[in-house]
C-alpha cells in the first residue's frame, strides 16, 4: 500500500499531481465560499456592520435539500428558487457520476480532497490499515442503506404537496446556516463522531467516502449504466498488482476484466500506474479509448459548464429576499431537526 512500492512512471506522476492540485483548487475554494458565507451570517444575525454577500456555492453541503428540489423540478418543471445553487451542484454530479464515472467524487468533492490529504499523512506514517473480507461488506453496505432510506422517503413516500411544504419551512430556509452551525458550534455528539471518523480516516484510507456517503453511493450506481470503464487486457498484464495497492476505493483491478465496481471513483490512477502500455485504459471498449486525463479535464469542464449554465439563466442566485435570510438566520442554533 506504500507508494514507493509503485514505479513512478512520467504518467502516473502526471495524473496523481493533476488529481491532487484540481482537488485542493476545490478545497481551497470551498473554504474560501464558508468564509464568506460565514461573514454574511454574522451580518444576518446582527454580530458584524460588514455585508458580505451571501456565497450560494455552499448549498453543495444540501444534499437532502437538493434531492427535494430534483423531485420539485421532475413534477413541476419549476427550478427551485430558494437553493438554486444546491440543485444546479447536485445535478451538475449526477450527470458526471452517470457519464464520467464517480468523477465528482475523485476530483471535485472537496470532503474527498480532505480524505486524500489525511490518506497521504497515514501513508507517510505507515499506519494504513487494510479492512477484513469480512468486514468490508458490511461496512460498505452502510451507505447504501442511508442512500435507500433518503431516496425512499422523498422520492417515494413524499408527494409533491409534501416537498412543496418543505421547501417553503424555515427549516429549509436555515438549512446552510445550520449546516454552518454544525462545524462552527457542534454538540458534544456531532463533535465526537466527527473526531472519531477523522482518526478512523487515518487508519482506514477514505473512510467516510468508501462506507457512510450516500451521495458517493447514487453516483457509483449511475456509474454502473454509464459508457466509460476501466478495462483491463488479460493478455498484456504482467500481474504486478500495482493497480490494486494505488486504487483508493481497494478495488481489485487486477482481477477484473472491466472494473464494473460502483465504488470506482474515476481517479485514473490506476491506469496511470500500470507499467504495461495498453493494458489498462478506460473508454467505451477496449478499442475506443480516452487519455486519461482527458476523463479528468472533462469532469471539471462539466462542472464548470453547469455553474456557467445555471448564472446565465438566473439559476445560482438565491431568491429568497436578504431580510428573510436574517429572520430565519436568528433562530437557525433553536430550530430542531425535523
Amino acid at each position: 500500500m506504500n507508494r514507493q512500492l509503485l514505479s513512478h512512471t512520467p504518467r502516473f506522476l502526471a495524473i496523481s499531481t493533476l488529481r491532487f492540485w484540481v482537488q485542493m483548487a476545490f478545497l481551497v475554494f470551498t473554504l474560501w465560499i464558508g468564509y464568506r458565507f460565514y461573514r454574511f451570517y454574522l451580518w444576518a444575525i446582527g454580530q458584524s456592520e460588514v455585508f458580505v454577500p451571501r456565497s450560494p456555492g455552499v448549498e453543495g453541503f444540501l444534499p437532502i435539500s437538493a434531492l427535494l428540489s430534483l423531485k420539485g423540478l421532475i413534477l413541476t418543471g419549476e427550478y427551485d428558487s430558494i437553493h438554486p445553487a444546491g440543485l444546479t451542484i447536485f445535478l451538475a454530479a449526477l450527470v458526471i457520476g452517470f457519464f464520467l464515472r464517480k468523477g465528482f467524487c475523485g476530483w471535485i468533492c472537496p470532503v474527498g480532497a480532505a480524505s486524500n490529504l489525511l490518506e497521504r499523512v497515514a501513508r507517510k506514517a505507515r499506519i494504513l490499515v487494510d479492512v477484513p473480507f469480512w468486514l468490508h461488506g458490511p461496512l460498505l453496505s452502510l451507505k447504501y442503506l442511508l442512500l435507500f432510506f433518503f431516496l425512499y422517503a422523498i422520492l417515494w413516500a413524499m408527494d409533491l404537496n409534501a416537498v412543496v411544504a418543505f421547501r417553503n419551512t424555515p427549516y429549509n430556509l436555515a438549512a446552510d446556516a445550520k449546516m454552518l452551525l454544525f462545524f462552527t458550534d457542534p454538540s458534544r455528539l456531532a463533535a465526537g463522531v466527527t473526531f472519531f471518523l477523522i482518526l478512523l480516516s487515518f487508519f482506514i484510507r477514505n473512510f467516510w467516502c468508501r462506507y457512510l456517503c450516500p451521495y458517493g453511493g447514487l453516483l457509483g450506481l449511475l456509474a454502473l449504466f454509464g459508457p466509460f470503464q476501466v478495462r483491463r487486457d488479460q493478455d498484456l498484464c504482467i500481474d504486478c498488482g500495482k493497480c490494486d495497492r494505488i486504487c483508493p476505493a481497494a478495488i481489485r483491478v487486477s482481477g477484473q476484466e472491466t472494473v464494473m465496481s460502483p465504488e470506482c471513483i474515476g481517479c485514473m490512477e490506476c491506469v496511470a500506474v500500470c507499467p504495461k502500455k495498453s493494458c489498462l485504459s478506460v473508454g467505451i471498449s477496449r478499442k475506443v479509448t480516452i487519455p486519461p486525463h482527458a476523463l479528468a479535464l472533462a469532469v471539471v469542464a462539466v462542472f464548470l459548464l453547469f455553474y456557467g449554465l445555471a448564472t446565465l439563466s438566473g439559476h445560482w442566485q438565491s431568491q429568497v429576499p436578504t431580510e428573510v435570510f436574517q429572520e430565519v438566520y436568528r433562530l437557525a442554533d433553536r430550530m430542531g431537526h425535523s
